[in-house]
């Protein structure tokens, strides 16, 4: 099993990356390969719109998230984290989700469908607003949005009122994030 992560804020060391690495420590000790990629270390371009990648070549920009493709082609999951900005996901996530676009036909049906059709897929985010139903109907939005690229949405996982370094502290959450971790290296949907 081979799981990788992407930490879509700036901040290498914040709550996102924190509650990613919960997840992917927990996975890597039930027996997953596990990898994170740090957004703020990347050079990734947004999608150009120029649709070379309906020519059947895959996207044609030359950056980092050619490393991604590969590496997510040879995934069994993907853990996407994002902190919340300005009630959606920030920049760093929709630069990699609209990169996605390079995975889908013109006629938007997955072009990996044998490949990663019914990868697993656990979406993390965190957000400084107590209120955990406050940006609801974003995440059912994005869930959505996954499981239009056919993702296997296994679990989705809203760490609030976490602003200024707060989620380490929540002895709760971590042992949602490593029960959550540990379901994924399992195969197991908790959502």
């Amino acid at each position: 099993m081979k799981i990788i992560g992407f930490n879509a804020s700036p901040r290498r060391n914040g709550n996102t990356a924190w509650a990613m690495g919960q997840i992917m420590e927990s996975a890597a000790e039930a027996g997953a390969e596990t990898r994170i990629f740090h957004s703020g270390e990347l050079n990734i371009s947004p999608c150009k719109g120029c649709l070379g990648c309906a020519k059947g070549g895959g996207c044609v920009v030359d950056d980092d998230m050619r490393e991604i493709y590969a590496a997510l082609k040879q995934s069994d999951g993907l853990v996407l984290g994002s902190p919340l900005y300005m009630a959606q996901m920030s920049g760093q996530a929709k630069v990699f989700t609209d990169r996605l676009f390079a995975q889908i036909t013109p006629r938007f049906s997955p072009r990996f469908n044998e490949e990663n059709a019914g990868k697993r897929l656990i979406l993390v985010f965190t957000q400084g607003n107590p209120d955990q139903s406050r940006f609801q109907a974003y995440y059912d939005y994005t869930r959505d949005m996954f499981r239009m690229l056919e993702f296997d949405v296994q679990d989705f996982i809203v760490a609030a009122g976490t602003r200024g370094g707060q989620a380490s502290e929540n002895t709760e959450l971590r042992d949602l994030l490593r029960e959550a971790g540990q379901k994924l290296a399992r195969g197991i949907s908790t959502y």
